[in-house]
């Protein structure tokens, strides 16, 4: 999946139909999620240190919530001490998010169950159908599914004439 994005984040630098910004509002339809789900976790080693509310999940780690899947090479979950309500989750080393039909790839990426916001970073590059987009930085809010895409943002709409 990490040969795909670097790719289509060449096919988007390249492609003369692509279009440059600096921001760009994006819908994402098909990323709003109900965060409220149960979230599940495999990973190939698990360290727990209750003293400070951290669990860290490293080797193939895939975080399913509903139909949202998250891959990384590690993933750090803070939990509340007192209840282990999950607060937050820091993926990192080549992060892969997808729901449905739109899936978006990153260096590192940060969850926040509570609020259903989800922000990529570092050479993200996001598909929608046989759309592309790409950027430094992709916050996504899955209760009302917006998004935000920051940093030097090149795109690729299909017009369907393909």
């Amino acid at each position: 999946m990490r040969i795909f994005g670097a790719v289509l984040a060449v096919c988007i630098m390249v492609l003369p139909m692509a279009a440059m910004a600096q921001g760009a509002q994006v819908a994402f339809g098909g990323l709003k999620h109900d965060s409220s789900l149960p979230v599940e976790i495999a990973a190939d080693q698990l360290k727990i240190d209750q003293n400070t509310g951290l669990a860290t999940f490293t080797g193939n780690v895939l975080i399913g919530q509903g139909t949202l899947r998250l891959g990384a090479g590690s993933v750090v979950v803070e939990y509340t001490t007192q209840g282990g309500d999950v607060q937050n989750m820091r993926a990192s080393g080549g992060v892969t998010f997808s729901n449905g039909a739109e899936a978006a790839e990153a260096q590192s990426a940060v969850y926040a169950p509570g609020s259903g916001q989800m922000v990529l970073s570092g050479e993200v590059v996001l598909t929608q159908g046989n759309n592309a987009l790409a950027g430094e930085r992709l916050v996504i809010n899955l209760s009302d599914g917006t998004g935000t895409m920051e940093g030097r943002v090149r795109t690729i709409f299909q017009t369907g004439n393909n």
